[in-house]
This record gives C-alpha cells, sequence and structure tokens, in this order.
C-alpha cells in the first residue's frame, strides 16, 4: 500500500452530479448549441420535439437513445481536437456563470478533509472534464463520446449514457481503478449529491445519499437528508 494512503476504512469518497446539483440547470442542450451552432441546434431539437418530449416524460432507455440521436445528428463527423477544445471553454464557462455556491462549499468541504471527490455525470466528459479540473476533483466519470479511427466523433456513446445505475457502476470503477476498493471490509466510506431520478441508484447505494434538489418535498429523491440538513454537520477528516 501507498505509505501516503490512508487505510481503506478511513477512505472517504464523495460523488457530486453536476446539472442541478453541482450548477443551476442543465448543461447538454446549451452545449451543443455552442458547438453545433445555435441554428442547427435548434432546428434539429425541432425536428426532434415529439421524440424528445416523450423521452422527457418516460425517461430510462428511452431518454438515453433520444438523446444519442440529438448527438449524432448534431456531432457525426465532427473531429474530436475542434470539439474538445470548444467544449474545454465550454466548460470553464458553465462553471463560471451557473456553479452553485452552496454545494460548491460542501465540495471544499470534502476536498479540505482529505477525501477523494470525483464528478460523475450523464453530461458529456468532453467538458465535464474540464469542470472537474477547474474545481479540484480528483476525477471525472460521465459519458464518454465514440470516436472513429479518423479521429471523428460518430456521436454515439462509447459504454452507456452514465445515468441511473451506470453512475453508481461506473463510480465503483473508478474507485477500484484508483486503488480505494479492497475486499468487501475495506470499501471507503461513500458520500453522493444528486438532485434528481437519474441520481437514485448511486444514492441509495452510498453510506450517505444527500438530495441537492430545490423542491424539497416535491422532488425524487426526498427520501433522502437535504443539502441543508448535513451542512450543520462538518465532514471528518480522513487520517
Amino acid at each position: 500500500m501507498n505509505p501516503a494512503m490512508p487505510d481503506r476504512a478511513e477512505i472517504v469518497v464523495a460523488a457530486f452530479d453536476l446539472d442541478g446539483t453541482l450548477t443551476n440547470g442543465g448543461s447538454v442542450f446549451s452545449w451543443l448549441r455552442t458547438v453545433a451552432g445555435t441554428k442547427a441546434a435548434m432546428t434539429t431539437a425541432l425536428r426532434m420535439s415529439p421524440r424528445l418530449g416523450l423521452a422527457a416524460l418516460k425517461g430510462g432507455t428511452r431518454a438515453d437513445s433520444t438523446k444519442e440521436e440529438l448527438f449524432v445528428a448534431l456531432l457525426r463527423g465532427r473531429p474530436l481536437a475542434e470539439i474538445a477544445e470548444i467544449s474545454a471553454s465550454y466548460g470553464a464557462s458553465h462553471v463560471a456563470t451557473r456553479l452553485r455556491t452552496d454545494v460548491k462549499a460542501r465540495l471544499d468541504d470534502h476536498l479540505a478533509a482529505g477525501h477523494r471527490v470525483v464528478i460523475v455525470s450523464a453530461s458529456p466528459e468532453l467538458y465535464v472534464k474540464s469542470v472537474g479540473e477547474i474545481l479540484g476533483a480528483h476525477g471525472v466519470v460521465a459519458t464518454r463520446m465514440a470516436i472513429d479511427p479518423s479521429g471523428l466523433l460518430t456521436g454515439r456513446y462509447e459504454g452507456k449514457n452514465c445515468r441511473g445505475a451506470e453512475k453508481f457502476s461506473r463510480v465503483t470503477s473508478w474507485m477500484r481503478s484508483e486503488g480505494l476498493l479492497g475486499s468487501s471490509e475495506q470499501t471507503p466510506t461513500l458520500w453522493a449529491y444528486g438532485n434528481s431520478r437519474g441520481d437514485l441508484r448511486l444514492l441509495r447505494a452510498a453510506n450517505h445519499g444527500v438530495s441537492c434538489a430545490k423542491l424539497g418535498q416535491l422532488s425524487r429523491l426526498s427520501q433522502f437528508p437535504s443539502l441543508a440538513e448535513v451542512v450543520t454537520a462538518p465532514v471528518s477528516k480522513s487520517s
């Protein structure tokens, strides 16, 4: 074991959702407008509006596949290098204009306590990575975009949309890759912060699930303590 690394039983991991949790509102469509142009994004969204509306209502795999269709329509054939550069700038702008200071303060508390912080999001890793770097997170888990052999985006996912059960699976894989998971008796203490039904699986699996939803008891996460309830107790420091 790395001598600088505390015993696994003392490790704490804090996983934060992005859209609606660390930042106000969603980011995907504004990102698409930035990388594909407002006219193209609006025209495509209007053409797909019946499917997009149904996907928002139904959620689940329908939402995953419809989101992928939108990505294909707007991103297929675009060079990765070009989109990555635009996306990094978009991530910085998104943090600057949409960051929730109350949730950011909680993230900073975890960092100050020596905890490992990871941002987990269904939004594309292309710009979530930039957000993670700005906020000082140790890692980012987000939806990956597939690239063809010539370095062009296909618009499709590489793997699955990072939502629901996939969020918990990917966070677990990240902890394993970071050497934070040992035997069942040596798992880190996991805090998870989210705001929507896409975060339910992660929050249920965490030792401490926290709702950052602004709807309070009307939220799908009303079974979890709110951010306002947990911030009254300081996070414990890792040894």
